[in-house]
């Protein structure tokens, strides 16, 4: 199949022949005739399927075919959780719309109010934005949303996971009720489905590449060891000259910034990426890896939506995710487009059973590598369980209440 069996108009397929694409994606397959017909739409898809083209190009096209008169107004609001996400759904706005006429603007925290006003008030037809810093600018009176006649949820289980749900409830309250709304999502929850009831009518369902499912160019490899020498066993691996780019996900922003304070400490080149981090240092960080400048980038799962880099050789869990899904999302970031990729998981004692929820559901067991200096003993997994044990026994007594992780 190509572009211009799913109707997009000339100046879409121009821009699309211009950046070298000729074959839609299998989400892209499905969810742009279901755009294009004005439909609601809950997409599930993983990153690296195309998903933001899926909805950027028929989006673009509704707004270029309405013959529009007088100011602009922002007809087409696209939510992001990450300032990363949102510049990269930028970037594929200014790229497939180039020949459209359309004009669309980024808000996000961490640059100053005044560039994003300018251009806010300038008139755009496509807002991007992080939740966050649009409801700053909408209480400041410079975002109008009662125009609004498409909005977008970009990674909506990530947006709920960074707390933004009531963020989301107050944006849709200010927005006509009358429009078409389209959720994606890397995971489906049911917070997720939930979200999805309230907010969409009669939507069309696109579904590829099963949350389950890993890429069958990527290596897996598993290393027990010890959390105190995981830092040991991260640098005894990066003297291998084939770790040509690492990204090293850890689950803390805290733990991000220790470990890349000890990999330079070592003479590696290596930047942390999180929240905390100032929009223009993440910026700086994230070129200098896509440049080879840095050779690991340590970045927490938030930070690491809407990270991008061609021919990632290895991706390594310096911590292991709460959640199984989140392991087929990190190691999907290597081996794209058909190249090799490795990914490498580091285990602790006491992450044994994370590490059980991740192979329930791959239905595959992670291949161990017993070689190596800093290896677990049988006292260590006696110790995990004993410690498990106690916690338990501690949550579960006689009026206590025991805690879930989520």
């Amino acid at each position: 199949m190509t572009f211009k069996e799913l109707y997009l108009i000339e100046p879409i397929l121009q821009a699309l022949e211009a950046e070298g694409y000729t074959s839609p994606t299998p989400i892209q397959q499905q969810a742009i005739p279901v755009i294009l017909q004005k439909r609601d739409l809950l997409g599930c898809a993983q990153t690296g399927t195309g998903k933001t083209a899926a909805f950027v190009l028929p989006v673009l096209q509704l707004l270029h075919e309405q013959s529009i008169t007088g100011a602009r107004s922002i007809r087409a609001l696209i939510l992001a959780p990450t300032r990363e996400l949102a510049s990269q759904v930028s970037d594929s706005l200014a790229a497939y719309g180039k020949y459209t006429g359309l004009k669309h603007a980024v808000v996000y925290g961490g640059v100053p109010y005044r560039v994003q006003t300018e251009a806010l008030e300038a008139g755009v037809d496509i807002l991007v934005a992080t939740p966050g810093r649009l409801l700053d600018q909408l209480d400041q009176g410079f975002v109008d949303l009662q125009q609004v006649q498409v909005l977008v949820l970009d990674e909506a289980d990530r947006m709920l996971d960074m707390g933004f749900i009531q963020d989301i409830r107050r944006l849709l309250n200010v927005m006509p009720e009358q429009r078409q709304t389209l959720l994606f999502s890397a995971t489906m929850p049911t917070e997720i489905v939930k979200l999805a009831k309230s907010i969409l009518t009669e939507p069309e369902r696109v579904e590829v590449t099963p949350v389950s499912s890993a890429a069958g160019t990527v290596t897996q490899q598993l290393y027990y060891v010890k959390k105190a020498n995981k830092t040991n066993l991260l640098l005894h691996l990066l003297q291998d000259s084939g770790i040509h780019r690492a990204l090293v996900f850890t689950r803390t922003k805290e733990a991000a910034d220790k470990v890349a304070k000890e990999l330079t400490t070592a003479g590696i080149p290596t930047e942390a990426i999180h929240a905390d981090k100032a929009q223009r240092a993440r910026e700086a960080a994230l070129e200098g890896f896509k440049n080879n400048q840095l050779r690991v980038l340590v970045a927490t799962d938030v930070a690491a939506r809407g990270i991008d880099v061609e021919e990632l050789s290895h991706v390594i869990n310096y911590e292991m995710p709460f959640e199984p899904e989140t392991y087929v999302h990190r190691i999907g970031r290597t081996g794209r487009a058909g190249a090799a990729g490795v990914a490498i998981t580091f285990c602790g004692a006491s992450e044994t059973p994370l590490l059980i929820a991740i192979q329930q559901l791959t239905g595959k067991a992670i291949p161990v590598v017993d070689k190596h200096p800093y290896p677990l003993t049988a006292q260590d997994f006696m110790e995990a369980a004993s410690s498990a044990k106690n916690d338990n026994r501690k949550g579960s007594g006689r009026g206590g209440k025991g805690k879930r992780r989520r």
